[in-house]
């Protein structure tokens, strides 16, 4: 892969041809870790390219020649490895596989491990603050886990689940290598580092799928009216599903369902639909020579833009450039 093909290529963190300080460099990004070429004789030629973000980071990452890699336990964060070319044999505990671009490697970095990532091998690399994705895993289940969370470790890309995770790193990467508007609106960015990690704990066979497939108990109607309450009040605001469970003192999974018994929608549905509201009654009084629609959708935690201008026309028979030009 050219270099300027690497993802992320603006956002240079290391290249270097020495092994000591790539396994430094590399290692104070993701972890401690023993690094050697294969072959002697062959330079080494790594590249890190990558962004961090309030829980989340996002890296590419080669070695440009084959390389055994073995990471240190650690209990901080986890890792998702996404290759992107080649192929990486992954043994961690007793669980083996080869991954490829169909087939990353969720790395809960729990036991020791090792990784042989062959010459050709490139990677987009996801890393989580394990402290942050274990609270928002207790946001779903509506309580704290009592032991970490440990994943199985091959997440099959082929399937829809994996699928619509992989999007949610694509949106994340296209806005950190075009600059994008999303990344400085936090409403926007809290939203998608949140449906990040939502998305791989029901994607992703955990030690606490089956917690997160069990049936919820019902909330009563006043926890769904607080909800509602929260909502108005914080529409401006980063507010999550988790968050918004948290606030009224239920599971996340037993809100879901009250909303729909009592509302027929979905907590974030509702929410949608204030900030619709809230978008419209902003672009009746801006001044088209000084705001944008997309500024004022951003500022609302409108993180897809089509899909916004969609839900906007839908909702009100007309597009949010109409609206502002009047």
């Amino acid at each position: 892969m050219a270099e300027q093909s690497l993802p992320l290529a603006a956002h240079l963190r290391l290249h270097t041809h020495d092994v000591d300080e790539a396994r430094a460099r590399v290692g104070n990004e993701l972890g401690d870790h023993g690094l050697r070429p294969v072959s002697s004789g062959i330079h080494l030629d790594a590249r890190l390219n990558g962004m961090t973000f309030d829980g989340v980071g996002l890296y590419s990452l080669r070695y440009g020649t084959e390389v055994l890699i073995t990471p240190q336990p650690v209990d901080s964060y986890l890792l998702v490895e996404i290759p992107l070319a080649g192929a990486a044999e992954v043994s961690h505990g007793r669980d083996r596989i080869v991954s490829t671009p169909e087939l990353a490697s969720v790395l809960s970095l729990t036991r020791p491990m090792s990784m042989r990532w062959a010459p050709g091998h490139e990677s987009m690399i996801v890393r989580f603050d394990r402290a942050v994705l274990e609270a928002h895993l207790g946001k779903l289940l509506g309580r704290t886990p009592r032991r970490p969370l440990t994943f199985s470790l091959g997440l099959d890309l082929t399937r829809p689940p994996a699928r619509s995770w992989l999007s949610v790193v694509e949106l994340l990467r296209r806005e950190a290598e075009t600059g994008g508007a999303m990344l400085e609106q936090p409403v926007a960015l809290g939203q998608l580092e949140g449906l990040l990690m939502t998305q791989l704990l029901l994607a992703q066979p955990s030690n606490y799928s089956e917690a997160l497939s069990a049936v919820q108990p019902r909330v009563a109607p006043t926890a769904v009216e607080r909800a509602v309450d929260v909502i108005e009040a914080r529409a401006a605001e980063p507010l999550s599903v988790e968050e918004l469970a948290e606030a009224v003192g239920v599971g996340t999974r037993a809100l879901q369902e009250g909303f729909r018994r009592q509302l027929e929608t979905t907590p974030m549905s509702y929410l949608r639909e204030v900030r619709l509201e809230r978008v419209r009654a902003e672009l009746r009084v801006c001044d088209p020579g000084a705001t944008t629609v997309t500024d004022v959708a951003y500022r609302w935690g409108f993180v897809h833009l089509g899909r916004f201008a969609l839900a906007y026309r839908r909702r009100f028979g007309e597009s949010p450039s109409e609206t502002l030009r009047r």
